[in-house]
């Protein structure tokens, strides 16, 4: 194929924590005719065995060397038969957790490690091997390549139109290595596009022409996203220029590490603590090796009414640790139980998550939200964002903001219950501060909206469809030392100059007015940065002397190490920033020298600490 020649397909992927979707139209096809569809994805099921599903499961498994044979592990294609992807990677993690992968795309966000040494499987033996979290990421996406590849041979999938999904709370770093993954297996018309925007797609799409009547201008639609790993949260509003309707996103949540994953680890702790009333004690691997089996019988309990009870089997390492194989069930009352009241308590709008105390050492691990209740961190999200309407449709502030409307998206509101009692909850809000009750806004499959939402993005932008506003979720800043005479036991206060607005689109650039800074020449020199997905008025060059605990969030450090060229390594060279959002939708800051034309982007720094 002619890399040159224009993209036959839009296509769609969604990098999930815990599943990969792709969905693809045909662009040469005649409009009325373009289809969404998904690719199937084969993969190995059981050893030996390879099926088509339309989900990859993210997971990565490191066999031992005698696990499987060759056979076992054949694929049309083979790239390291000691790495397994897919259905079988998940299922053989289950028996041994500690040659499992799980959750990379949290580990590459993760701002204290760094995500591109091997840390992966955590805590596993010096034997096994370990890769980083990019490279689980590139493992994923070359296997999509090769599926593709298997259906459709002559057209390469990093010649096409792609959009890849990331949540809208990744910080900018993360979001340049998702790209950059996908950059070094050769594709070439690459965007990212926020998970809850692609769920709003899919809707568009699935409405049609008819989304017009479902709502209108002043309506403000809560996207609520609870995926196997995390829960996303944003705000839609619908207003009005030059007559016709339109779409800008006008908030996103902070990245809660808080979904599926956490359900069925608590199903297992209800299975342990069943099991040692009889007498039975479980060791740490066996409840990790029954989250599995958990997985399978809440999505059975949940979703199909007839189903009572499913059991559950515990692996076993031979009849002299826990006394043979032994199984118990878990039934739907329990289930509900633990999910419906455990994550989803009904809880009172100004009821927020709890922070517990930590103790002085604990395990390196993904920073998981303390508190389990979803309900509370959805209050918190509308309050901290009862300020977000008022640009776009000329909203009064109140104690918090007040969605017309909910889009429900991720594989963990596929069931009804859940589903139902988030709704509940939001309309008592609603009900008590005297507002209308929101409308669930009707989509497809919850499993694929994401993919086929952003396959339908590709089409929206060669200028058809609807297109939602939205640029960068939040404001950048990078942190100003103040100067100011010692004091003894005190640091220098922090400033905080503002790099990057909020809202700040794709292919446009900021300068920061009248600001220079020193840096010094062949060494690397660091920066703090922050993020806020509240302050929305701050221009490129807003100059912060003071702002509220929760105004500003500290991200990782950017780095930047500018060439010797002419100069004396460790020469200060007066330069002043520039922001610029990418086509791509990745940020890049630049330092321009006061005496050069030359730019020199400011790094990311990939959390080296």
């Amino acid at each position: 194929m002619n890399d040159r020649i224009s993209p036959q397909y839009a296509v769609g992927i969604d990098l999930g924590t815990t599943n990969c979707v792709v969905s693809y139209v045909d662009l040469t096809a005649p409009e009325e005719e373009q289809v969404r569809e998904v690719l199937p994805l084969l993969q190995l099921t059981t050893p030996g065995f390879a099926e088509e599903l339309a989900q990859l499961p993210s997971f990565l498994y490191l066999p031992h060397e005698s696990e499987l044979t060759d056979e076992d592990k054949q694929l049309p294609w083979q790239h390291d038969s000691n790495r397994l992807t897919g259905q079988l990677a998940r299922q053989l993690g289950s028996k041994t957790p500690l040659r499992l992968v799980a959750s990379a795309k949290s580990w590459l966000c993760h701002g204290g490690v760094d995500p591109r040494q091997p840390n992966l499987p955590l805590n596993s033996p010096d034997e096994v091997e370990k890769v980083s979290p990019y490279e689980a990421t590139v493992a994923y996406l070359q296997h999509l390549i090769d599926s593709w590849r298997y259906k459709h041979p002559d057209q390469a999938l990093v010649g096409q139109d792609v959009t890849i999904t990331v949540p809208a709370s990744f910080d900018p770093a993360a979001r340049e290595l998702t790209a950059e993954a996908a950059r070094s297996l050769g594709f070439q018309h690459l965007t990212l596009l926020e998970e809850p925007q692609a769920a709003v797609y899919n809707w568009l799409e699935y409405a049609g022409d008819d989304w017009r009547e479902e709502v209108s201008v002043g309506d403000i639609i809560l996207v609520v996203d609870i995926g196997g790993g995390t829960t996303d949260l944003s705000l839609i509003a619908v207003a009005e220029e030059d007559g016709n309707l339109v779409l800008n996103r006008i908030a996103v949540g902070d990245h809660i590490l808080l979904g599926g994953d956490n359900m069925d680890l608590a199903l297992a702790y209800v299975v342990r603590n069943k099991l040692a009333q009889e007498g039975k004690k479980l060791q740490p691997w066996q409840i990790q090796a029954i989250v599995h089996g958990c997985r399978d019988a809440k999505e059975q309990l949940l979703i199909d009414s007839d189903v009572q009870a499913v059991p559950i089997v515990v692996p076993s390492r031979g009849s002299k640790l826990i006394g043979g194989t032994i199984s118990t069930e878990l039934t739907r009352d329990e289930v509900a139980a633990t999910l419906v009241e455990g994550f989803f308590p009904k809880a009172g709008i100004d009821q927020h998550p709890q922070q517990q105390a930590r103790t002085a050492l604990t395990q390196m691990g993904l920073p998981y939200a303390q508190d389990a209740a979803v309900s509370r961190h959805l209050a918190a999200f509308l309050c901290r964002q009862s300020a977000a309407a008022n640009e776009v449709l000329g909203l009064e502030e109140s104690e918090f903001i007040k969605p017309t409307a909910v889009l429900f998206n991720g594989g963990v509101l596929k069931a009804p219950n859940l589903e139902n009692r988030v709704l509940e909850i939001i309309n008592q809000w609603l009900a008590d501060a005297a507002a209308e009750p929101a409308k669930k806004l009707a989509g497809a499959d919850l499993d694929l909206a994401v993919a086929k939402g952003a396959s339908y993005y590709g089409f929206v932008r060669q200028g058809k469809g609807v297109r939602i506003r939205g640029g960068i979720a939040s404001a950048y800043y990078v942190g100003i030392e103040s100067a100011m005479p010692a004091v003894p036991g005190m640091e220098p206060p922090l400033e905080a100059l503002c790099v990057a607005p909020f809202g700040m689109e794709e292919g446009t650039e900021a300068d920061v007015p009248s600001r220079e800074f020193g840096l010094v020449v062949g060494e690397p020199v660091k920066f703090r940065f922050y993020g806020s997905t509240v302050r929305r008025e701050d221009a490129a060059g807003t100059h912060l002397d003071y702002w509220d605990e929760d105004e500003l969030e500290e991200l990782p450090e950017i780095q930047v190490v500018l060439p010797v060229e002419d100069r004396n390594p460790g020469d200060v060279v007066p330069v002043r920033l520039a922001a610029r959002v990418t086509e791509v939708g990745t940020l890049c800051l630049e330092a321009i020298p006061r005496d050069s034309s030359a730019r020199w982007q400011v790094e990311f720094d990939v959390r080296t600490k």
